[in-house]
């Protein structure tokens, strides 16, 4: 298990644009969330023991998130080939078990990951109400112990995106994520 930790990112940066296939049968698109409301999109996977040790948080993350309207979005983009618990099927077995209230959608093609800049599992992005990336840090200041948790760093970045008199500006010192790398493809599987 390779260990990183998300880079610094141009903070301002509009979202790339996506269309995926979610576990709930439906195919969902960038312009499924109009501007006007901050948004989360978050690279994770089923397999990672760091999102595996998050999970219930993120959770309660989006029902957080979903009393002020902002969407939280998880993609997760491993080889299913290699990670077979990352497949499209055992993410749909993952979401209903878990019950998730986030959308949960399959990059194959690791095309938007790519786009993204995502390197890690768990990998978030916050987006103000224009959608410019005004975030791209930690969940919270303790990823494995949830009793431990004196900040949630995330929501609070939300919530102050979502504040009436918010500017929409990126915010200052953000921590990184870290977690598992994103399993990428062999680029040639007969190697």
């Amino acid at each position: 298990m390779a260990l990183l930790t998300t880079p610094p990112l141009e903070l301002n940066q509009d979202p790339p644009d996506f269309s995926l296939p979610g576990v709930d049968g439906k195919t969902h698109s960038l312009s499924d969330f109009p501007v006007g409301t901050p948004m989360i999109i978050m690279f994770i996977c089923n397999h990672c023991p760091y999102v595996k040790a998050i999970e219930d948080r993120l959770i309660q993350l989006a029902h957080d998130c979903a009393r002020l309207k902002v969407p939280v979005i998880g993609i997760s983009a491993n080889d299913p080939i290699d990670y077979p618990e990352d497949s499209f099927s055992e993410m749909k077995v993952r979401a209903e078990k878990k019950n998730y209230p986030f959308l949960y959608l399959f990059d194959e093609s690791q095309e938007v990951a790519r786009a993204y800049g995502a390197v890690c599992t768990p990998d978030f992005f916050v987006y103000d109400r224009a959608h410019k990336l005004a975030y791209r840090g930690r969940l919270d200041d303790s990823w494995k112990d949830p009793t431990q948790v004196t900040r949630r760093e995330l929501w609070e970045a939300v919530q102050m995106l979502s504040a009436p008199q918010s500017t929409g500006t990126a915010l200052t010192n953000q921590k990184p994520s870290m977690g598992c790398s994103i399993k990428w493809k062999k680029a040639n599987p007969s190697c």
